[in-house]
């Protein structure tokens, strides 16, 4: 890995982290384009750096976050079940990461459902995000679980699911940013923990693209996010599910003719 490298993976996850289009996803196959070897610190890397993107969530809905203490209850209760997956699942979950075939697949599945997405969950009273309640932070929490898939999406998965509680489209979108910041905050530290338990230390170089890549992430992402959030209340998700069946199934097409698309 190179600053290069890092400046484009920053970018990616700042402008797809909050999209329903999976920044994972994206970051595997642009790391596989690019050649970058699998390690420990790229592994590390590829998740740290979702933090810088998440921060920005942070600064934008800062009034939010004062509002009272039961928004931090809710946030915590819709975490648990990533938490207790995540660890039951570690292992399982770092070998998938090297999968760009499964990034195809979960793109292309994930796309042909956000098309019909809008339809299904036309909720006409739908409830802001002050309506979210205990038991619906709950439901969003375990479809955030599906999003271990790389692929996946975790901000598709938890706007679906609290489309599902009857949330708007802005609500569920912004509640889904609101509970990234508790994941990838533990995420990440769960990755630091794991990276120093292996005898890691970071190098000058690790931490300097560290840095650059968590501050061009959170630029791009506070440019992203209210794009987004005006898009998905006029336009909804139909844009969405074509590009990722169109991604999905380029990835499929080039892994199935013989081209090597998995991480080195």
């Amino acid at each position: 890995m190179n600053i290069i490298h890092v400046i484009i993976l920053a970018i990616i996850e700042g402008l797809t982290e909050f999209l329903p289009v999976s920044s994972t996803g994206h970051m595997i196959i642009a790391s596989s384009a690019m050649g970058i070897a699998s390690n420990d610190f790229i592994k590390l890397f590829t998740i740290a750096i979702q933090l810088g993107a998440i921060l920005s969530v942070v600064v934008l809905y800062y009034k939010r976050f004062f509002q009272s203490f039961n928004f931090y209850l809710k946030l915590l209760v819709a975490f648990i079940p990533a938490a207790v997956f995540g660890v039951l699942l570690s292992d399982r979950i770092d070998a998938l990461l090297e999968s760009a075939l499964t990034v195809g697949i979960t793109l292309f599945i994930g796309g042909i459902i956000l098309l019909f997405v809008d339809k299904w969950f036309n909720n006409p009273d739908a409830k802001e995000d002050k309506d979210v309640s205990y038991p619906t932070a709950l439901k969003i929490g375990l479809f955030q679980c599906i999003a271990m898939i790389p692929g996946v999406s975790r901000s598709a998965a938890t706007i679906v699911g609290g489309m599902t509680q009857k949330l708007s489209r802005k609500a569920a979108a912004e509640f889904s940013f609101f509970l990234a910041v508790p994941t990838m905050f533990a995420a990440t530290a769960k990755k630091l923990l794991d990276f120093y338990k292996a005898g890691h230390v970071f190098t000058g170089e690790e931490i300097k693209f560290m840095i650059v890549g968590n501050v061009i992430a959170f630029i791009v992402a506070l440019l992203a996010i209210r794009t987004f959030i005006t898009f998905l209340e006029k336009k909804g998700f139909r844009l969405f599910g074509w590009y990722r069946i169109i991604v999905g199934a380029i990835i499929i097409g080039l892994y199935l003719t013989g081209h090597n698309l998995e991480v080195i």
